[in-house]
Parts: structure tokens; sequence; C-alpha cells
């Protein structure tokens, strides 16, 4: 068990407090131009659809880092993440003129020294989105 200045007692098994994020399409063209990747899923719904997927999908990466930040903003910035890693599982679907949600939580599953490890949970809709998400940090 940790006492984190003010913080409440962080020991395994506590939940930490989930965070939604809401993507769009428009969040979706400001990714593709800063990250460069503009490949057609991710902004046009016809070539979505043509290559057998249910409508545009975010940037893997896009949501991962999102899931990176919700990590970063609890653990008091990104030199106190010292692992971080997941496996996409599900996309997350960004119909048009719609915002849709990134729900994001974690467990806390190890605490040593000042090592904690967490589970992370990512999910859109209701769907699991990001699978075997982990993250360690230093508090």
């Amino acid at each position: 068990m940790v006492n984190f200045g003010g913080a409440s007692m962080i020991e395994v098994g506590t939940i930490l407090e989930e965070k939604v994020f809401y993507l769009d399409r428009t969040l979706l063209k400001q990714y593709a131009d800063a990250s460069g990747d503009q490949n057609p899923i991710h902004q046009n719904e016809e070539f979505a659809l043509s290559v057998g997927l249910p409508n545009v999908i975010a940037h893997g990466m896009l949501t991962m880092a999102l899931v990176g930040k919700y990590v970063t903003d609890w653990a008091g910035g990104p030199a106190a993440v010292k692992e971080y890693s997941a496996r996409f599982v599900k996309p997350v679907i960004v119909p048009a003129d719609q915002k849709v949600d990134l729900t994001v939580s974690a467990t806390v599953t190890e605490v040593v020294g000042n090592h904690i490890s967490l589970n992370l949970s990512a999910t859109s809709a209701g769907v699991k989105v990001l699978g075997m998400a982990k993250a360690v940090v230093l508090k």
C-alpha cells in the first residue's frame, strides 16, 4: 500500500476513476494530419465500407495515445510512465456526425516500492477495443 501526498492509499485491487474521451471525424482528420497517417479507412466512409469495415474507424495509435494520456494524467506526467503496452482487439467505429466514447479505467495489480502496475480497460460503445493493456508507473 502506498500513500501519495494527500491522495488516497493505493493498494492492489484499487480501481482508478474512469475517464471518457470523445472521438469524432474532426479529431480523426486532425490526427491524420498530425501523424501523416492518411489511410482512407480513417476518413472515407465509402472506402472503409468497401474493404469490409462497418464504418470509418479511429487510428489504433490514436486510441492507444488516449489511453496513454489517461495513464500519464494519473501518474503525474510522462516521465512517471515506465512501461505501457496493449493489443488492438476491436476498432473504434466513428460514424459521421457523431461523437463516440472511449471509456478508460484501470485497476492496480501490483505495488512494489514506488512501482505501481495497472491493468487498463478501454471500451467504445461497450466493446473492448484494447486487450492486454498494461502500464507500470512510478509514484
